[in-house]
């Protein structure tokens, strides 16, 4: 086993002696790169962002930004880092760097003040700056307010020159404002032929490697297969199994947990595939989220409705579904929409693999009917999906919030009858849930406003929601009944009642 090392800005350099839970961003911070920032060490300020060498979606490499203060450095073992440091370039020994055109742009329209979060910004910036398919448009049109995260149209929230604001979106800044931020992303230009990391890009980014980073009692693990990642697990069922780290790093950082054995499985191939068959879709569950956005390309629109409400860019650039899923959380944005979707998930361990309904997999908070040493390899959306789809997600904040509700709904409506209703629930029981007296209700009748008001009022009912800090039981279930006569008002025009 080769020794852990990682390039940062074009420097090798070993991982050794850092403890396994040490963090990109304590790395990089204890070898005097100090532009990475810690914020809240929870994935939400962005102050600590940098681009990692990932592979591409329209080109081999894309250069993704990600929170470097919840990925442990052991899991970029053989993996390439940029800084907001390494984006200026030296031109001469002995003369400055020049400014790389992203921190050129925040320089002179005064988008930094106190500068504390200006170069997690700047990374994030740079990533949508890279991004191959960012192209400019003709004029900045209207705030539509549907917040879509799609890349084509311009508009309030995608600038003249393609650059998509919702890259940012996991990034804050106290003091400065956000419209020379703004300014500064929708002027910068398409990066020159000349520009070292944009041709990085043409080239494959680095391999994944086997690795085995130990330190006293405690390691970091990452084999080169699937089948050799199950049989360490059984081996070792208690390990913790992290892909993005956007849930186990926060608990290294808030709570101070530690594991013994932390098994990596978001380089495995067999878990990073994404098929889509005559009767099915199948994603593998160590995709990110950002990855699947955009080899689906809208083709699931449920899906396509959740991803720019889950987190931020910079969480959604690390986070999988075997991981929002794996959690068990009963607010995770996922599983409702899942759950509508009428998803299924492949488990497997050394013995072989077995398929679970999703409705089937959680038996209680944060339980799930996952054997020790199994893990999710992928889900799997039957085809063909229904037309009438709608993902409501209420919470404080428009984005990068957790949800107090979250309601999905994949309707099949023929000659005015609801034929097929799936309706997914979160936060409003110890697991996310199918409304199930509600899709009874509406199954069989016209869809009306009669029947949408009825089958409301059923909706107010289900699960089990209590009343905590972010709503009270009461709200939660008024937000219920108030979705359906929501989706109800938006598909009248195109669903004739």
């Amino acid at each position: 086993m080769v020794a852990a090392r990682i390039t940062v800005n074009g420097k090798e350099a070993p991982i050794a002696p850092a403890a396994p839970h040490t963090t990109v961003l304590d790395f990089l911070r204890e070898r005097g790169l100090t532009g990475t920032k810690e914020g809240c060490a929870e994935g939400e300020c962005g102050a600590c962002s940098v681009l990692v060498a990932r592979p591409g979606v329209n080109k081999p490499t894309d250069w993704v930004p990600v929170n470097a203060c919840l990925v442990p450095v052991a899991a970029l073992d053989g993996q390439e880092v940029v800084t907001s440091e390494g984006l200026a370039t030296v031109e001469a020994p002995g003369t400055p760097p020049v400014l790389h055109p992203v921190q050129e742009e925040m320089a002179v329209r005064g988008g930094s003040q106190c500068g504390y979060c200006t170069p997690g910004f700047i990374c994030s910036m740079a990533g949508e700056y890279y991004r191959p398919d960012r192209c400019a448009h003709a004029e900045q049109g209207p705030d539509t307010g549907e917040g879509t995260d799609g890349n084509d149209g311009a508009g309030a929230e995608h600038g003249p020159n393609g650059f998509d604001l919702h890259a940012l979106s996991g990034n804050l800044c106290r003091c400065t404002g956000y419209r020379p931020i703004r300014d500064a992303a929708f002027a910068v230009g398409a990066p020159t032929d000349e520009d070292p990391l944009a041709r990085r890009r043409e080239q494959a980014p680095p391999a994944p490697v086997a690795t085995e980073y130990r330190q006293d009692d405690s390691a970091f693990v990452r084999r080169d297969t699937l089948a050799e990642t199950l049989r360490l697990l059984r081996e070792r069922p208690d390990a913790v199994v992290v892909a993005g780290s956007t849930d186990w790093g926060v608990e290294v950082n808030i709570r101070s947990r530690r594991a013994d054995c932390v098994v990596a499985v978001d380089r495995l191939p067999e878990l990073r595939e994404l098929r889509v068959e005559s009767d099915h879709v199948e994603i593998g569950a160590a995709l990110t989220l950002t990855e699947i956005e955009r080899r689906l390309d809208g083709t699931v629109p449920l899906l396509a409705q959740l991803f720019p409400q889950f987190a931020s860019r910079l969480i959604r650039n690390g986070a999988t579904l075997g991981g929002n899923l794996g959690t068990g959380s009963p607010i995770g944005d996922s599983p409702p929409v899942l759950l509508a979707l009428e998803a299924s998930l492949v488990l497997a361990d050394a013995d072989g693999e077995r398929e679970v309904p999703l409705a089937e997999y959680f038996t209680g908070y944060r339980q799930s009917v996952r054997r020790p040493g199994e893990l999710i390899r992928a889900v799997r959306l039957p085809l063909p999906l229904s037309p009438v789809a709608a993902f409501h997600k209420i919470a404080k904040r428009r984005f990068d919030d957790i949800s107090s509700v979250a309601v999905a709904f994949a309707l099949d409506v023929e000659d005015g009858t609801v034929r097929k209703a799936r309706i997914g629930l979160g936060g409003v029981a110890a697991t996310p849930v199918r409304a199930l007296a509600t899709e009874a209700a509406l199954e069989g009748r016209p869809w009306t406003s009669g029947t949408a008001e009825a089958a409301a009022e059923v909706l107010r009912g289900e699960g089990t929601p209590m009343s905590d800090h972010r709503a009270s039981a009461g709200y939660r279930a008024a937000m219920l009944g108030q979705s359906l006569l929501k989706l109800y008002a938006q598909t009248t025009e195109a669903v004739p009642s």
